[in-house]
């Protein structure tokens, strides 16, 4: 008997965006498979956020068609989308600044979690700001967070949504070494329960520790996809991204390790 063949979480089929005269993004096609930690990576203005936008429906595609659960998604408006079980972060973190942590989340259950009432939308905060480890942070306001905390905030509303497919751009950025960790702690914990994650990063370490496959965007171009250690090898990525040094010192480190 033959194995049943997994229809993908998430395609995009030669997907194309134009802002005027410019071609930010140029027929990508890209799947993203059930249970999968996928990274994006590519240089400033190659177009990862710009994809990112396109599957939540900011922007409009200009051509192509994306997929998700079997399911076209390309014409469908944000709210649709959210819906559906596609949450994402913010490069730029944005909590509601007078509202208490609690309530942040609480707004994301409520209005595209399925949450049917309030108080059901605050029972399922205060379980995901447990998770996330801010509980003791509630009822505080959330422009009083550190930075660092306001990542774990922005995460916590993308939750309360429900997701099956959770878009990460940059939550990584500006964070020291101790709370990376940390937050990789809490990717994969996220990827244990079943959340296929996309996550944008600029940090190659990162991208290596916790990524099963990576995808390169250059110019609005996908120049790569494969596993971490096949793109750091790949010419291309090298030339357009990563330098000959950073390729060199991988391989030093994979050889002595």
């Amino acid at each position: 008997m033959e194995g049943k063949t997994l229809t993908a979480l998430l395609e995009l089929k030669k997907v194309s965006r134009s802002f005027g005269g410019l071609l930010a993004l140029n027929e990508v096609s890209l799947k993203l498979e059930p249970g999968e930690i996928v990274g994006l990576i590519g240089p400033n203005g190659a177009g990862k956020t710009t994809l990112v936008n396109l599957v939540t429906a900011v922007y409009g595609v200009s051509a192509g068609e994306i997929y998700f659960d079997g399911q076209r998604i390309d014409g469908k408006k944000s709210h649709e989308i959210a819906r559906l079980g596609i949450s994402r972060t913010f490069q730029i973190v944005q909590p509601f600044p007078k509202m208490s942590v609690l309530e942040n989340v609480a707004a994301g259950a409520l209005f595209a979690g399925g949450a049917k009432d309030l108080a059901q939308a605050r029972a399922t905060a205060e379980e995901i700001l447990r998770f996330v480890g801010l509980s003791g942070f509630a009822n505080a306001s959330a422009s009083a967070l550190t930075l660092a905390d306001r990542k774990r905030l922005e995460l916590a509303k993308s939750l309360a949504m429900k997701p099956k497919l959770l878009l990460l751009d940059e939550v990584n950025a500006g964070l020291n070494p101790v709370e990376i960790q940390k937050a990789l702690e809490l990717i994969r914990s996220l990827r244990d329960r079943g959340i296929t994650i996309l996550i944008i990063e600029h940090l190659m370490k990162v991208v290596l520790t916790i990524c099963s496959r990576v995808a390169v965007l250059h110019h609005g171009q996908l120049i790569s996809q494969g596993t971490p250690q096949e793109v750091v090898r790949d010419p291309r990525v090298v030339e357009a991204y990563l330098g000959s040094r950073f390729a060199h010192r991988t391989q030093q480190g994979k050889r002595n390790g």
